[in-house]
């Protein structure tokens, strides 16, 4: 439903749950699929929005933003905003919901507060509070937490100043309402944040930014204990500044996956696969692979249940727009620009611009036109073979022009295609970034047929 990945889906109970640290009694659960917690900036912070948003994936690279990628809850106190959102399954199988008390992008802020919710479903979120960490002159960033069984507790690692410069801090607790003493967890010796721990086959290893290079870094440790971790991998990046690791485990197969998003406000998602976590040779994959919600930041990833992913679609809803992506230009989507139909790279403002409703074709229902959801009742049509955004006149042209067919993509059939409906031996294709309709076939090149594939995704 969320991907036609071929990568997961499926089961893994109680490795999942080792995997992610979090040895619940609800262990033998069966899970086919992810919820991802995140909040929402564009480049010029249009789309900035500081409450907790959710997406879920049934393969976990490929995301449907719920609620129409609006908020299902926001904070009311502190700053009245979170960033760096963490979902967390409990021994009991519930959920704790935690998250950086800061809204905005005012890094001198000194919040000693994280942002905690109680939930059982994530369909409802009771309980809300603010939970002290320490008492020092400094933040708490980027809040995670993981079972520590040797001592019957939860871990709340997170980031804060110590010794002059950004440290892992570690709190204890059984509720997270009272917490223990803040202790460093982990310190190079440099500024670091943003710690992410997974567990496997005894070892525990937890990846966090350098944040003097920008770059993740993976340590390991064979206990859980502050102070007994210790760098196995450095300098991981996607040739650009990079933070927030968070690992997960295909549900189906020796995989695992690890995340990263840019630090600036664009908004940009990169993804590692690896088959042996203890050897830390990660490969990115590239942006074919994976589609991130809608203006997403900071992200967490917790397994779920397919009776909970159902739960969470028919409380919050499907996205009412769909976006289109390139095949061989996969950081590209298709959007409206000056009423010139094109592709640009992802992430832009306005956001809006990529998003349509790929309602029935209006000349003919088996097809499909695509209507411009910031402008209702525009379509795109073509006109002399070029292909822009215009309103509806509600002629037999206009509604021919901007009408075409769905068909398995000329360079991927799992991709698809649009044929044009007026012009059936032309498909929708990019062109010097811009959209038009041509003559494509089987003896076409290469590359026209790439230009004329394409991913309907959210």
């Amino acid at each position: 439903m969320f991907g036609r990945r071929r990568l997961l889906a499926g089961a893994a109970g109680a490795a999942v749950a080792g995997a992610l640290g979090t040895r619940f009694a609800q262990a033998q659960a069966t899970y086919s699929g992810y919820v991802m917690a995140y909040f929402t900036e564009s480049p010029t912070m249009a789309a900035a929005n500081y409450g907790l948003h959710l997406a879920v994936s049934s393969d976990g690279l490929d995301w449907m933003p719920l609620n129409q990628n609006n908020p299902v809850v926001t904070p009311t106190a502190g700053t009245g905003g979170l960033r760096d959102p963490f979902i967390m399954r409990l021994q009991n199988g519930r959920f704790v919901v935690i998250a950086t008390d800061l809204k905005g992008t005012d890094w001198s802020q000194q919040n000693q507060y994280v942002h905690v919710w109680d939930s059982v479903d994530l369909r409802t979120f009771t309980g809300y509070r603010r939970v002290k960490l320490h008492s020092m002159a400094t933040h708490s960033w980027a809040p995670e937490a993981f079972w520590d069984p040797s001592r019957n507790q939860y871990a709340i690692i997170y980031s804060a100043v110590s010794g002059g410069h950004d440290v892992i801090m570690v709190n204890y607790t059984t509720d997270f309402v009272n917490v223990g003493a803040a202790q460093v967890f982990y310190d190079p010796g440099h500024a670091t944040i943003d710690g992410n721990m997974v567990t496997v086959n005894g070892v525990n290893y937890l990846y966090v930014k350098n944040n003097t290079n920008s770059t993740l870094v993976g340590t390991r440790s064979t206990s859980l204990n502050p102070g007994s971790f210790t760098a196995y991998k450095t300098g991981i990046s996607p040739g650009r500044g990079v933070e927030a690791p968070q690992i997960v485990k295909s549900l189906t197969q020796n995989r695992w996956y690890m995340w990263g998003d840019t630090w600036s406000p664009n908004g940009r998602f990169f993804c590692w696969q690896i088959t042996d976590l203890a050897g830390g040779n990660w490969t990115q994959l590239g942006d074919r692979d994976y589609t991130q919600p809608l203006n997403s930041k900071h992200l967490g990833i917790t397994p779920i249940t397919a009776a909970e992913m159902s739960g969470l679609t028919a409380r919050w809803g499907t996205p009412a727009w769909r976006r289109v992506k390139s095949y061989n230009f996969p950081d590209r989507y298709v959007r409206h620009a000056s009423n010139v139909g094109r592709i640009d790279a992802y992430p832009f403002d306005p956001y809006q611009d990529q998003l349509w409703k790929l309602v029935p074709g209006l000349a003919d229902s088996s097809g499909v036109s695509f209507e411009s959801v910031n402008f209702p009742g525009s379509y795109l049509r073509h006109s002399d073979f070029a292909v822009r955004l215009a309103a509806n006149d509600g002629s037999s042209t206009f509604r021919a022009d901007a009408t075409f067919r769905q068909v398995p993509g000329f360079a991927d059939a799992s991709w698809t295609s649009f044929r044009s409906f007026n012009y059936p031996e032309r498909y929708l294709r990019h062109y010097s970034s811009v959209l038009r309709i041509d003559p494509i076939s089987s003896s076409s090149s290469t590359v026209d047929k790439q230009d004329a594939t394409f991913r309907v995704t959210y």
